[in-house]
């Protein structure tokens, strides 16, 4: 016999209390799993088949699909279940505890997105003895903030897959149909330190990383002449010269020189060919020097969205919210939803102004708005499907 999962209240409360940050960062970095068991418990109260899938290499971090129902097609409503980090000495209030106040909830994950979570598991609350036609699946993800383990590791086993998808990101409850991806490179010159007294003795690999910058800056000029696209607000991809560190001292040549960059591509561009593209230019650039270069992926990088503007789900979240959906330059894990043959919206209660923020925040007057969004969405893609 099924018991009831705990009040909304309680379940964001527990929520909230749980931490479990993700970070390329070691020193940072903590597991999912005990959110992901407390989700587990409550939507096996509801009825749900529960699944807790372990990641390769990762005891302490793991993805939930539940499903509720049988058959094809459907609705899954997901979410991650990481936080960044914070400063909580940056925090009027504990980013660790619930704290209702100002008509907000405060806390780590209110807005980015904990809270979307619970808001799901309240909604097949009220619904969840009903008879679906087709199955409704909760899926609480891993590592969304650091490498998209979680994500990739869905893809990877080829489940959930069902017809429509809304991931609860903070939007402020207008629909995304599109986002760009995202790419990150360290680039690395090697030469040989020396003397600075006299340059023969070395080969100065910060004087070498000039030139790449150069490149690297021609490169963003060519590709924001040859893509663009006026659905988002900076309609071309960028390109961010984001850190720089060479050398030691200033009476020693530079014998190793790094930089890091951040790629933000549109749809439709591939990020193995940017790579390459990449690696190409410098490598031709650099023919000539005795410079030795490395490009390293700082992750595995996320592609762009775009779920097409006719389809069902982007046409059904228009209607039920009134607004057009939009871009956002913001990475998701919704392409990967999309590679399982899903059609994905974007759709969340939180503001992204308020994520990776001190005294992040939830603002009550979204909670009934989101509960009856999401019932809509249920009734409308498991009660009584279209054909």
């Amino acid at each position: 016999m099924h018991t009831s999962p705990p009040d909304l209240m309680d379940m964001l409360t527990a929520l909230i209390g749980t931490p479990s940050i993700s970070s390329v960062n070691p020193d940072f970095d903590q597991g999912n799993r005990r959110v992901v068991e407390l989700l587990a418990s409550w939507l096996d109260d509801l009825g749900f088949a529960v699944e807790v899938q372990s990641l390769p290499g990762h005891a302490d971090k793991a993805n939930l699909i539940a499903r509720l129902g049988t058959g094809e097609g459907g609705l899954v409503l997901a979410g991650h279940t990481d936080t960044v980090p914070c400063d909580p000495e940056l925090w009027t209030h504990d980013p660790f505890r619930l704290t209702e106040a100002d008509n907000r909830l405060y806390g780590l994950g209110t807005s980015d997105m904990k809270s979307f979570l619970g808001l799901a598991v309240e909604a097949a609350r009220e619904l969840h003895t009903r008879t679906l036609k087709e199955p409704l699946y909760i899926v609480a993800t891993a590592d969304e903030e650091s490498s998209m383990l979680g994500a990739r590791t869905l893809v990877e086993c080829g489940r959930p897959r069902a017809r429509h998808a809304i991931i609860g990101e903070p939007t402020g409850l207008r629909p995304i149909r599109t986002h760009k991806g995202i790419l990150m490179e360290a680039i690395r010159l090697r030469g040989r330190s020396g003397h600075s007294s006299d340059p023969a003795l070395g080969v100065n690999a910060l004087e070498g990383m000039h030139r790449v910058l150069g490149e690297i800056l021609g490169w963003r000029e060519d590709l924001q002449a040859k893509y663009r696209n006026p659905l988002f607000k900076v309609p071309v991809p960028t390109l961010n010269l984001g850190h720089i560190h060479g050398g030691d001292n200033p009476n020693r040549i530079c014998g190793e020189c790094e930089l890091h960059i951040d790629l933000r591509p549109l749809p439709g561009m591939n990020l193995d060919d940017l790579r390459t593209e990449l690696r190409s230019r410098l490598e031709r650039l650099l023919a000539d020097s005795p410079l030795k270069l490395d490009v390293i992926p700082l992750f595995e990088g996320t592609p762009a969205m775009e779920t097409p503007a006719d389809a069902p789900i982007v046409q059904l979240a228009e209607r039920l919210t009134g607004a057009p959906a939009e871009a956002v330059a913001f990475g998701t894990e919704g392409p990967y939803f999309n590679q399982l043959g899903t059609q994905t919206v974007i759709l969340g209660p939180g503001d992204i102004d308020q994520a990776h923020q001190p005294d992040e925040y939830l603002g009550l007057e979204r909670i009934a708005p989101t509960l009856d969004l999401l019932e809509q969405f249920i009734i409308s893609c498991c009660l009584a499907p279209a054909r």
